[in-house]
């Protein structure tokens, strides 16, 4: 696990700690992807025996704010995210260990530069997939981030 990771996943547990609780965790991010897991288990199940919606949307969530906020980080700006939106469709019962990634890192670099440089509100939609072991997706997450420089 890279030091950005590690950090990442402190970060977590400091300030998303239900997602920690929940077992969310980033396994891994770059400049273009950040992909985040969850296991099913008893703390993060629903009567349905299959992870909770909310589960998955926060490990969902993380993958698309992880990235957002490494490319924040990286610009030297003081820049505000908010998730203004979201929507989500199900395909099938969350169990086992599920993974969502994002992978539009270009797509945020575009939107922060043309924030920094036009100096006003930017929204962009980032996706995430949450996939089964098996490589089955099981959900698909957009949210709809609003990025501003202060």
């Amino acid at each position: 696990m890279s030091k950005s990771v590690t950090k990442l996943n402190f970060f977590i547990a400091l300030n998303l700690p239900s997602a920690f609780f929940c077992g969310v965790r980033i396994k891994s991010i770059d400049q273009s992807i950040c992909i985040t897991f969850v296991r099913y288990k008893w703390i993060n199940k629903n009567p349905f025996n299959s992870m909770y919606w909310a589960v998955q949307g926060m490990a969902a969530e993380l993958a698309t704010g992880a990235l957002v906020l490494s490319k924040i980080n990286k610009t030297k700006k003081n820049i505000s995210m908010l998730v203004v939106g979201s929507k989500v469709k199900f395909n099938k019962k969350a169990r086992g260990v599920i993974s969502f990634s994002c992978d539009q890192g270009l797509l945020i670099d575009n939107a922060l530069k043309n924030a920094i440089e036009t100096n006003e509100s930017k929204e962009i939609i980032l996706n995430a997939q949450g996939k089964n072991c098996n490589g089955e997706i099981v959900s698909k997450f957009s949210f709809v981030w609003s990025l501003k420089v202060k």
